[in-house]
């Protein structure tokens, strides 16, 4: 037997998260607040739905009960009855003691009422329901009398209109709209607004200082990844981001010291080396001029290059500080001079582009690659392209180019390519090593590429 294993579509999932917020604070402040605003609806609802429903019918009552009583007075007594229950002296037809009936009622119920005799409403006629208020009113009013009514909520902004068809007239009565309305919504409202705003406001302060530490940590090592220092980081935060920013810097020391150590092992390299070097070409000079001796001063040569060019790549520039520098400029030097010595450089830079570089590294990595460029061309190229956040240095020659699957291999420590390339054009094969070596020590790459001019491109990329 085979269960069918229904497959969940993540498409609804991946919408929404394009609409959630990416940073810390954003996420942090939503989990705060979405629970917060939830709450506040439910809490709302149950008020509407319980405290104001109840405070709004009760009021109505209270009017219909005065309406019905004003009603049922002009309806059932005789106006000598209800003129001496209510206290005024007087006797005689409704025609004049009706008005100081009303009056009376108007100051004790605090409700403005007109009786128009010979009018009556069209038959059949209902009272709107457009709101909350409208349905407890009507419901109250039609529970107290027997008579047609309307009621009008909305022409009126401080009273509520009721107008009731009695068998003399219509009876028109206004009704302040406070006396249907209860403080304790406006108190609600505001607490609920209030509270929320105050709550949000307390969670935003607090995270945004909670998150600080965690900016100021991803900083540093952006700026370390760079190859650049910052000098006023310190250890700050809860202890999760404390302990980060601990493995940080106990990283960054470890790797300093081992590019110390390196430079220090390959300093003592370079002297020990030299010292059986120097015997052998002292060797050499005093031995007779034969066939052998041309040989082994060719290998001796090209030994003492190939340990000076290690050296330097191994060095890496590494104790030179970074100092903010026009990109352009050097690019423009390194051309000049290479323009001196006889190559020739098509140069195509915009204007200023400052970013703090190791002049000395930068310099010799861009020498490195024009001369490779030079040696394997005729035309070479050079532009400075400044995009959002990076600079590139594009370097194109018509040479023979270097096919794709040895792209990379090329940037190997003494690679070097015997079809491709010329065996004795010279180079000990560490240029393009340490062109991407000093690249990335600035946070950045150097990447092969198609050139249009038909050979091959050396892009260098700096991050701004």
């Amino acid at each position: 037997m085979r269960i069918a294993i229904p497959i969940i579509d993540d498409l609804p999932w991946q919408t929404v998260k394009r609409f959630l917020p990416r940073s810390l604070l954003g996420r942090s402040l939503l989990i705060i607040l979405v629970p917060m605003v939830l709450l506040q609806i439910s809490a709302t609802y149950f008020f509407y739905d319980r405290h104001y429903d109840v405070i709004t019918k009760r009021l109505a009552q209270g009017i219909a009960g005065g309406l019905a009583t004003v009603i049922a007075l002009l309806e059932h007594e005789t106006p000598e009855q209800t003129i001496s229950s209510l206290g005024t002296p007087g006797l005689g037809s409704w025609g004049v003691e009706r008005d100081s009936f009303l009056e009376l009622a108007e100051r004790s119920l605090e409700f403005s009422i007109l009786f128009q005799e010979d009018v009556a409403l069209p038959d059949g006629i209902e009272p709107p329901i457009r709101s909350l208020l409208d349905r407890h009113l009507a419901n109250a009013i039609q529970s107290r009398i027997d008579w047609p009514f309307t009621l009008d909520t909305e022409t009126m902004p401080s009273y509520v209109e009721i107008m009731v068809s009695l068998p003399d007239g219509v009876l028109r009565v206004l009704v302040k709209r406070k006396q249907l309305f209860s403080d304790t919504t406006y108190i609600f409202v505001f607490w609920i607004v209030g509270s929320s705003v105050l709550l949000f406001l307390v969670a935003f302060i607090f995270m945004r200082n909670q998150v600080r530490p965690i900016r100021r940590l991803a900083k540093a090592a952006e700026s370390f990844g760079k190859g650049r220092d910052v000098a006023d980081f310190r250890i700050e935060g809860a202890s999760e981001v404390r302990q980060a920013a601990t493995a940080f810097l106990q990283m960054r020391a470890r790797i300093k010291r081992q590019m110390t150590q390196r430079t220090a092992m390959l300093a003592g390299v370079s002297h020990d080396l030299r010292t059986p070097l120097t015997r052998m070409k002292l060797e050499l000079a005093m031995t007779p001029a034969g066939r052998g001796r041309d040989g082994l001063a060719t290998d001796v040569t090209e030994m003492e290059h190939m340990i000076a060019a290690y050296l330097a790549f191994a060095r890496g520039e590494e104790g030179e500080p970074m100092v903010e520098t026009d990109l352009s400029q050097l690019l423009s030097e390194v051309v000049e001079q290479l323009r001196r010595g006889g190559g020739t450089i098509a140069l195509d830079t915009p204007g200023q582009v400052h970013l703090p570089l190791r002049q000395a590294a930068m310099r010799r990595a861009l020498n490195n690659l024009l001369e490779n460029a030079l040696k394997h061309g005729r035309q070479v190229a050079a532009t400075l392209r400044v995009a959002k956040e990076r600079a590139d240095i594009l370097i194109d020659d018509d040479g023979p180019g270097v096919p794709v699957s040895q792209r990379e291999l090329v940037f190997r420590a003494f690679h070097r390519l015997e079809p491709g390339r010329d065996p004795n054009s010279g180079g000990a094969g560490l240029g393009l090593t340490i062109a991407r070596d000093v690249a990335r020590s600035h946070g950045g790459d150097v990447t092969l590429e198609e050139s249009p001019l038909g050979g091959l491109r050396a892009v260098l990329r700096l991050p701004l």
